[in-house]
């Protein structure tokens, strides 16, 4: 193993009186590609910042190899008193004899050197970041959340540069497919520790869930254990009174040792109120446009929107998404043509600012608008703390200030707020940002089983390919022009033949040189394995199955009374409607089940 240029040992670091970490540890290698991981709250921006030596441990020890450059992008730069971009990244170079290495860095990540840093977008702010970074060509590079904000574009060029360097990288992030294409190591932290991984993001999952079921099964012997003590304690003999003592003292330890187990965190239980049920066609746009400052940002484009499409919407920054879609959702009104909705539309929308969350408002006025401390949802009446539990807030922070709140927490909140209220239609703006893998998993679930449509706007490429059914985009070759393509999004680049955003000459040299190109490296990757949801799938259907089976056993038994119509007409048809579903539900898990074995089959006859 090649000598380590940046270790963490030992450390532990207590907030508010509760300990952040105990004994965590990090080791990186010249060259590594580390995954940094764990749920929101767990302490990953805070080891990344120890590491950067910008947060002092209580205890343990930080090395970096003498020499070594460390560079640290956190996940919203900082640029100071730096005026133009320029200026920021010429600063970061320690040279001002090398202004054009910044010009040249700042060219390739699409910014103007004279850009005034107070006037830059997100996203432009980040490629700044990022062209710092790369131009100073340090040793190590710990990035926190460093996709945020950027489009899909300059994602796949951010992961063509990390590719291409000889730097180590340690990076946080929730776009799973950026972290599977890159990372060739994992760093897991789990309440207050660090677990160690010698592969991949790709494997990281099956890893995870494999350590907490055996963790699950200890706690299991350790409670069967406990009572077969506690028994003995009951009944056994006394005869050896120093015996017994030291067994007591035991189960004591036993049951301390079980009362003080860490537990995993909780699943964000994601649920929605349906409203009414729409007509099939939800909405039907027709020949609609709309410019700003004579530039088409919408040319002449017709849909139509049917109840269950889930569409994802994907563009460069500044190509007009966000637009397209309140023109779509009707807060927008159209230069030219026609948007026209279903009498009983009824829309939940999710900004991509979270301006909904005022800062001093209660996490509960969140939920209620200030109409009191109840809500409904899924047809059932909730205290508005109960709710939040549900999005793994704790009891008593339902009186806490929305400013209180991490940025995940504030992403949590923002769902709950929208899922408060009935819909059947769902319009995203980036609701992926801020939130761990985990409950992206679950959103993911969700809204693909979602019975009315949604509407997304997301560079999460994983995550929309697990949604939706299909992706509208700009047309590479016509100013102001959108496509539907059906599929998802490596369905579109294959279509289309390159992601939105990417020059066609850089497509054409991944064709010539047999890669896939930017943005959809990773494609075969994560295609050659089931996806979260068909994992889950395969292991809960056939318990679903058995359930159903019985269901209808029981269902058939009652019919078969032939004196049930004439006694209680009303029960033998609700009982004939309860079997008809029960058996169109069975057909439907079978199918599921046959179709996602033969995928796994089929997956390993190709391994």
């Amino acid at each position: 193993m090649s000598a380590l240029i940046l270790s963490l040992s030992d450390i532990a670091l207590t907030f508010g009186g509760e300990p952040l970490f105990e004994n965590a540890a990090l080791e990186v290698a010249p060259g590594a590609r580390i995954a940094l991981v764990g749920r929101n709250g767990s302490g990953k921006s805070t080891l990344l910042k120890i590491a950067a030596g910008l947060v002092t441990p209580d205890a343990g020890e930080r090395f970096v190899h003498p020499g070594s450059a460390v560079c640290y992008l956190p996940q919203e730069p900082e640029f100071g008193a730096h005026e133009t971009a320029e200026d920021y990244v010429v600063a970061a170079l320690n040279d001002e004899g090398e202004a054009h290495v910044a010009e040249r860095a700042l060219a390739e990540c699409g910014i103007d050197a004279g850009a005034s840093l107070a006037k830059v977008s997100g996203g432009e702010a980040k490629r700044v970041a990022l062209a710092a970074a790369f131009a100073a060509r340090p040793d190590i590079v710990l990035m926190d959340e460093p996709t945020n904000h950027l489009d899909i574009a300059a994602i796949a060029q951010l992961e063509e540069k990390i590719a291409g360097s000889t730097a180590a990288f340690v990076v946080i992030s929730h776009d799973r497919r950026f972290l599977e294409t890159l990372t060739t190591e994992t760093v897991w932290i789990d309440r207050g520790a660090t677990h160690y991984l010698s592969r991949g993001f790709s494997a990281f999952e099956e890893w995870r869930d494999k350590k907490l079921e055996e963790e699950k099964t200890a706690r299991h012997k350790l409670g069967r254990k406990i009572a077969a003590e506690e028994d003995w304690v009951r009944y056994g003999v006394t005869a050896r009174r120093k015996r017994n003592v030291r067994r007591m003292a035991e189960l004591k330890d036993m049951r301390k040792a079980l009362r003080e187990a860490p537990r995993a965190v909780g699943a964000v239980k994601f649920a929605a109120t349906d409203a009414e049920r729409s007509s099939k066609r939800m909405i039907v746009a027709e020949k609609i446009s709309k410019r700003f400052d004579d530039r088409a940002i919408v040319e002449s484009f017709s849909i139509e929107i049917a109840r269950g499409d889930k569409i994802g919407i994907v563009a460069p920054n500044g190509a007009g998404k966000t637009t397209l879609l309140n023109m779509l959702i009707g807060t927008l009104a159209p230069d030219a043509g026609t948007v026209t909705t279903s009498d009983n539309l009824e829309l939940v929308t999710l900004d991509q600012q979270r301006a909904r969350l005022k800062p001093d408002h209660r996490l509960a006025d969140a939920i209620t608008d200030d109409r009191g401390d109840w809500v409904t949802v899924g047809g059932a009446k909730k205290h508005v703390a109960t709710y939040l539990q549900d999005f793994l807030f704790a009891p008593e922070q339902w009186r806490a200030p929305v400013s209180s709140l991490s940025g995940g927490e504030r992403g949590r909140l923002a769902l709950a707020a929208a899922l408060a209220y009935p819909s059947n239609i769902l319009a995203l703006d980036e609701p992926t940002n801020d939130l761990d893998l985990e409950t992206l998993d679950l959103l993911q679930d969700f809204l693909a089983d979602y019975k009315g449509a949604v509407l997304l706007i997301s560079h999460d490429r994983s995550f929309l390919d697990g949604v939706v059914t299909s992706i509208v985009t700009t047309d590479p070759d016509t100013p102001g022009a959108w496509r539907r393509y059906p599929g998802g999004y490596d369905d579109m680049v294959a279509q289309r033949g390159r992601p939105p955003g990417v020059k066609a000459a850089s497509a054409k040299r991944a064709r010539k040189t047999g890669g896939a190109p930017a943005g959809a490296t990773a494609s075969k990757t994560t295609s050659a394995k089931l996806t979260y949801k068909e994992q889950y799938a395969l292991k809960t259907l056939p318990g679903k199955i058995a359930d159903l089976e019985q269901e209808i056993a029981e269902l058939n038994e009652t019919l078969a009374d032939p004196a049930l119509f004439e006694r209680d007409a009303d029960k033998f048809a609700v009982t004939a409607s309860k079997l008809e579903k029960a058996k169109a539900a069975l057909d439907e898990a079978e199918e599921e089940w046959l179709t996602i074995t033969l995928k796994q089959e089929s997956l390993g006859a190709a391994r």
